[in-house]
């Protein structure tokens, strides 16, 4: 069994779709601790779930290394086999990288290299692309440029708006996320293997 702790930022509208998955007893993968890097509203799902959270707070810590270290110390106590980053929107200091890598996942709302950052889909409605995509990375020091596990097209529509467009894209990142997770858990994905690709 896959023991998973999953950073958040917002709703944790993905890790609802992964808690949700991992209910079933065939999934082999279950949430052990849900974090966030602030007063999220996805750190609800635990009591809903059953399932612990902690809180690091950016701003209370006086640089991005010290709330590094402040995470690590938090994860570390869960001992994850894998940490997934969902809709977490800080980028993890070196240290935090280096101590849990390879095994660190982010999904991200764009189809990698393409929009990369914290705006993916305002930057693919403002570009007026005619697709964009979801992509399931291995996490790297840089922003969204760790090796891309898998990928999916997304079109973009005439009449899209930035929360029209993420709505759709969310629903293919869930269903990436759970199936990358699935992958990890039977051995079909070596992230060992993909992070030195």
């Amino acid at each position: 069994m896959l023991e998973l702790v999953v950073l958040i930022s917002g709703t944790g509208s993905n890790l609802r779709a992964l808690l949700d998955a991992a209910e079933d007893a065939e999934y082999p993968a279950r949430v052990v601790a849900i974090g966030a890097d602030r007063d999220a509203e996805g750190l609800a799902l635990g009591e809903e779930y059953g399932i612990p959270t902690f809180e690091v707070s950016y701003g209370n810590f006086p640089d991005r290394q010290a709330w590094g270290a402040a995470l690590a110390d938090q994860i570390r106590v869960w001992r994850p086999d894998l940490l997934v980053l969902s809709g977490f929107m800080r980028l993890l200091p070196h240290d935090v990288v280096a101590e849990f890598g390879p095994n660190v996942i982010n999904t991200h709302p764009a189809f990698l290299p393409e929009f990369p950052g914290a705006h993916a889909v305002r930057d693919a409605v403002a570009a007026g692309v005619p697709e964009t995509g979801a992509s399931v990375i291995v996490v790297d020091d840089g922003v969204d440029s760790g090796p891309i596990l898998v990928q999916e097209r997304i079109p973009v529509l005439p009449t899209d708006t930035e929360s029209t467009l993420h709505d759709r894209i969310k629903h293919v990142e869930r269903r990436l996320l759970i199936q990358t997770v699935l992958d990890v858990a039977n051995g079909t994905v070596d992230l060992k293997e993909a992070s030195r690709a």
